[in-house]
């Protein structure tokens, strides 16, 4: 029902029912941290070998880095962040045409995370596109705003080649060939969830997202350069990842979790709300193709060290992860093996 968007509503001064979390769930804003540690990375330096080792730390121990110099124009970020605005300010029925609560489907709108499963809802509004191949997708997203299409294109097409070029230097952080993880993940897919999280009356008793991991290879995640609101789970502390001038986060999924035979995380992370801002964040997502077979590589396992995971294909793993509540225990303990 697109009616269920928050996008939609007019704003309220109270919390609906339906988003208020349990007590024990909520996310206590005032013992939040900051964290002066997260690397960030710049892609722009002579030498690789230091921004190797330093991608190869921040995955070790946060599962998480941002990145600098990266070969994004700033001007098409902000385009980007500009057009996802635009496109949560059409008008209802505009927004009725795509809406839908069927997480099988590869373009649609809806809110929250998945409203037919969950007893408590998210304080977000989402837009799902699939984005590989960019002619076989494109023609099915939204015509409005007039220039969404091009804009968005554009910046998929960018984000594709910064995430071929940070998997080659991932590869080369755990002592594997460049090509090594694109050549597992196969003829990859490449997913986009444009986040739209509006003020909220009561941010201490709701989640934009709650905590989870990402089920993919890799995020790469355009921040709003003015309102913080992704948060990390370190050392059992919640810690703010603020937003870092023309910076991209990027976080390591499951996936490179289970290739890595655990010594890459796949961070924890949540989004929360304010009352303040509304906020927009646009996560790209890597993934490996449906049948691509995903295993510990055999480099990284044998004495000491066996294989953690039990061979999979993405295919199954993410029928297994949209199975699910979100903030259920981790996905890949189900792949133990």
């Amino acid at each position: 029902m697109a009616d269920q968007l928050l996008s939609t509503a007019p704003h309220r001064r109270t919390l609906p029912e339906s988003y208020v979390r349990p007590e024990s769930q909520r996310p206590r804003l005032a013992e939040v941290e900051s964290d002066a540690n997260i690397s960030v990375v710049d892609l722009g330096a002579d030498d690789e070998s230091p921004i190797i080792s330093q991608i190869g730390d921040a995955c070790q121990s946060y599962g998480l880095f941002q990145v600098v110099n990266h070969g994004i124009p700033v001007e098409l970020m902000l385009k980007m962040l500009a057009v996802a605005f635009e496109f949560f300010c059409l008008p209802p029925e505009e927004k009725a045409k795509l809406y839908s609560d069927d997480p099988a489907k590869k373009i649609r709108l809806s809110t929250s995370f998945n409203v037919r499963k969950e007893t408590v809802h998210n304080w977000r509004d989402y837009l799902r596109l699939h984005c590989y191949p960019l002619e076989e997708f494109v023609p099915e997203w939204p015509s409005k705003p007039a220039s969404f299409r091009e804009v968005v294109s554009s910046y998929c097409r960018e984000v594709r080649r910064l995430g071929f070029r940070l998997l080659g230097l991932i590869s080369l952080s755990l002592g594997l060939e460049e090509d090594y993880i694109e050549k597992v993940l196969g003829e990859q897919e490449q997913h986009m969830a444009i986040n739209y999280y509006p003020r909220c009356p009561e941010p201490e008793l709701t989640f934009g997202l709650p905590a989870h991991t990402d089920p993919n290879a890799l995020t790469i995640l355009l921040q709003d350069p003015k309102v913080a609101g992704l948060q990390i789970l370190k050392d059992d502390k919640w810690i703010r990842v603020d937003p870092h001038p023309n910076a991209f986060v990027v976080n390591v999924g499951d996936q490179l979790q289970a290739l890595s035979n655990g010594r890459y995380k796949s961070v924890r992370h949540r989004a929360v709300v304010n009352s303040d801002m509304d906020r927009m964040s646009v996560a790209s997502f890597v993934c490996p193709c449906n049948s691509a077979v995903i295993s510990p590589a055999r480099k990284l396992t044998g004495e000491g060290s066996p294989a953690i995971y039990r061979s999979f294909t993405y295919e199954e793993y993410y029928k297994k992860f949209w199975s699910r509540n979100l903030d259920q225990e981790h996905c890949l303990e189900l792949f133990r093996g």
